[in-house]
């Protein structure tokens, strides 16, 4: 039997639609969708605008940089063709161009995560330095 979806609201226009997982918008908002990607794509396929920034592509297409972001993750458009091309990353809003955090916060975290190992790590000789010491004048 076929996947019949489920009824759902389409976020850009509100009315009801039948989604099955392959578009997140009704189908007129697809289409109208393609058009901009289309017109985006001409825009950067012309080598003066390859490096363009987002806010210049708002600006000369029309598009939302909601959309770009869009675009961008599902890899629609590809930031080592369009270097300036990313999406907002979920911990501080600049721009990545692969998983949900950008590098800065990803080594951030990482660093966080190291220090936070090493003073765990040591807590516990602390711990295991004073349980030798009692034991060893327990002895006495």
């Amino acid at each position: 039997m076929k996947n019949q979806g489920e009824v759902r609201n389409c976020p850009t226009c509100d009315v009801f639609f039948n989604y099955t997982g392959l578009r997140e918008v009704c189908a007129k908002c697809a289409q109208a969708e393609e058009k901009l990607y289309q017109e985006v794509y001409r825009f950067l396929r012309r080598r003066e605008n390859r490096a363009a920034s987002i806010e210049r592509i708002v600006e000369a297409t029309g598009v939302t940089a909601e959309l770009l972001h869009k675009w961008v993750k599902i890899g629609r458009l590809q930031p080592t063709m369009f270097p300036n091309l990313g999406y907002p990353c979920d911990r501080c809003g600049g721009l990545t161009t692969k998983g949900k955090i950008c590098n800065a916060c990803s080594d951030a975290i990482t660093s966080d995560l190291n220090q936070l190992q090493a003073a765990e790590e040591f807590r516990e000789a602390i711990r295991d330095n004073q349980e030798a010491t009692y034991h060893a004048n327990k002895r006495k």
